[in-house]
């Protein structure tokens, strides 16, 4: 009876350090169960097209492929974790009014032509793409879900018992409000890995600062800015980062960026 008694109170320690991510935050998630998450998100999504209204990738060849160029490129980054692990898909929403971006787990992430055709140059919007991807990479969705939905309920959601719940989410992850908004800590852990991450490349590293600038003087306040930090913090926060790794310029392709936007409808 002692050893059950023992094994009863060992379990739930054992459990919480194999839940443990590389950074030794809490995700009882594995990363394929991130990419199956992101698989089924996706299909949520690209089967409500009236919602999402996705581009076609052949169709729309060529803005995918600057788009696809910019991902890759980023990709090859030192400071990513799962380059190799996730799938990393990208999705361009064709919706000239919304100033939005989001991703899902295991690196799906999706780019409205709003947002890409307010935007001046190419280091602006790969600071947008490198932020999102480190909230794949930093797996800050599934981390998220856990705090708010409990393993069992998502377990549920993703075997296809509770089509409810994952089309609530799909949709809360997709405006980046509501409970599954990021926090303050893992939106500016997301702007320091996008200064790293575009500063391994060709870019201006302050290009996701020259976006938040870009925002703050638009027309409107995307919906998903409205509930993380202030702007102002935010550039600040990036240009410490800038400074802490050696202030490395780049370029902004304002010219290449040109060439993209005139790719979408």
């Amino acid at each position: 009876m002692k050893k059950f008694y023992l094994f009863v109170l060992v379990l739930p320690v054992l459990f919480l350090f194999s839940a443990c991510d590389e950074d030794g935050s809490i995700n009882i998630f594995t990363l394929q169960q991130d990419v199956d998450f992101g698989e089924e998100f996706d299909r949520e999504m690209q089967n409500n097209p009236e919602e999402y209204p996705i581009l076609d990738a052949y169709e729309y060849a060529e803005a995918y492929e600057h788009l696809d160029r910019i991902m890759e490129d980023l990709l090859a980054s030192d400071d990513l974790r799962y380059a190799e692990d996730f799938p990393w898909k990208v999705r361009i929403v064709k919706d000239d009014e919304m100033l939005n971006a989001f991703c899902l787990p295991g690196g799906y992430m999706y780019f409205y032509t709003g947002i890409i055709k307010y935007l001046d140059d190419e280091a602006q919007f790969a600071g947008v793409v490198a932020h999102e991807m480190a909230h794949a990479d930093r797996r800050h969705v599934t981390k998220n879900l856990t705090k708010q939905y409990g393993f069992s309920i998502l377990l549920s959601a993703l075997l296809g018992d509770d089509p409810s719940t994952m089309e609530q989410i799909a949709a809360e992850l997709a405006l980046g409000l509501g409970n599954l908004a990021f926090s303050r800590d893992h939106e500016y852990e997301a702007d320091s890995y996008a200064v790293n991450y575009t500063a391994d490349g060709e870019w201006d590293p302050l290009g996701i600062a020259g976006f938040f600038e870009r925002m703050e003087g638009g027309p409107q306040v995307p919906e998903f800015l409205s509930t993380h930090p202030n702007p102002g913090n935010r550039i600040d926060n990036i240009n410490e980062t800038w400074v802490e790794i050696g202030s490395p310029e780049g370029q902004a392709f304002s010219s290449r960026y040109q060439d993209f936007k005139n790719s979408l409808p």
